[in-house]
């Protein structure tokens, strides 16, 4: 793909610096709206876990930076080569806490929420939640901040981003992780992945759309958590703290899952995501829905990857249900890189 002109966007930048208890700035707990739960005790020995960590690093820095017409939260804490973390759908910069944390004392890490999941505004700036956009979001942020090459790490949505922005910029990335991101056209491509896909579509992004069309936040947060968990009632299970704090960010699923799915799920094409000469990490839920699994299967056979990792009784946010585990998968691979 054409290479995108050189642009700087950096404008109105405010800066708080967050001690490391404070790091929940917006969504306390929303990392348990997810499936699994994270083991106990120290990662799996089919990951050697990295040498003893040094000491902590300084504090968290939380900065409100403007883009073009937009402005995003990005929090950087740590030293040395960046990372650059990209969140999913329903999750914000503070989804990424536990990796932040342990990331930082090898890397200088850059988490930030991404254009209208809070704590940014939620504007009508007249753009479509487009693959695209976010794209181009990112791009800006890593010549903004003069990040140079920078590994990526993306979860969900956040991967499908970040792939597309080292498909476009593979100059500005110096290796990618990706944990499944749902390249929901690339289902189609055998009977299998086109049965899940048609099922996905009917039982949980259209009564979806509908809940919300209709001004039912509840019920459009409900079908969509249960059905990217693949467990049904998990929603209803979660405590009422932590469905009190998904509420926030039912604006941009609203918004999200109502685009247009050619410029929110654009068809990448296998020739195109296999000409990435970047070094690459693929990461799975144990227990994420199959239709994932599919994705990712198909993503390996496009892919030239240098490895690929299954985080044990993970779901599809595998970052958030095991991080003892997924955290020493990707840190040894990026301190190979």
């Amino acid at each position: 793909m054409a290479r995108l002109p050189s642009r700087r966007y950096l404008g109105d930048v405010r800066t708080l610096t967050l001690a490391a208890p404070a790091l929940a700035i917006f969504v306390a707990g929303l990392a348990c709206h997810r499936g699994g739960s994270a083991p106990a005790g120290a990662p799996s020995s089919g990951v050697p876990a990295p040498a003893p960590a040094p000491p902590p690093p300084p504090p968290a820095l939380l900065r409100v930076i403007r883009l073009g017409g937009t402005e995003l939260h990005v929090l950087e804490r740590g030293a040395g080569i960046p990372v650059v973390l990209v969140h999913g759908s329903l999750e914000t910069l503070d989804s990424w806490r536990p990796q932040i944390a342990a990331f930082a004392t090898r890397f200088h890490v850059i988490a930030y929420s991404r254009r209208y999941h809070p704590p940014n505004a939620v504007r009508r700036d007249g753009e479509a939640y487009a693959l695209s956009l976010h794209a181009d979001d990112l791009i800006a942020l890593i010549e903004g901040l003069g990040l140079g090459r920078v590994h990526l790490v993306g979860s969900s949505y956040g991967a499908y981003v970040a792939l597309l922005v080292t498909m476009r910029r593979p100059d500005l990335v110096r290796s990618l992780v990706l944990a499944e991101p749902p390249i929901f056209p690339w289902l189609a491509r055998t009977p299998e992945g086109d049965s899940l896909r048609r099922a996905f579509e009917a039982t949980v992004l259209e009564p979806s759309r509908r809940d919300f069309a209709r001004g039912d936040s509840v019920g459009g947060l409900r079908r969509f958590l249960d059905g990217v968990s693949g467990r049904p009632g998990h929603y209803d299970a979660l405590p009422e703290a932590a469905r009190a704090a998904l509420l926030p960010l039912a604006s941009e699923l609203r918004l999200e899952i109502r685009t247009d799915p050619a410029v929110y799920m654009p068809a990448l094409s296998c020739p195109q995501v296999a000409g990435i000469r970047n070094s690459v990490l693929l990461v799975s839920g144990e227990r994420s829905p199959r239709l994932f699994h599919v994705i990712m299967e198909e993503l390996a056979r496009c892919m030239p990857a240098e490895e690929i990792v299954g985080v044990p009784g993970a779901g599809h946010a595998s970052h958030a249900d095991n991080p003892a585990f997924y955290n020493a998968a990707v840190l040894r691979f990026l301190m190979k890189n």
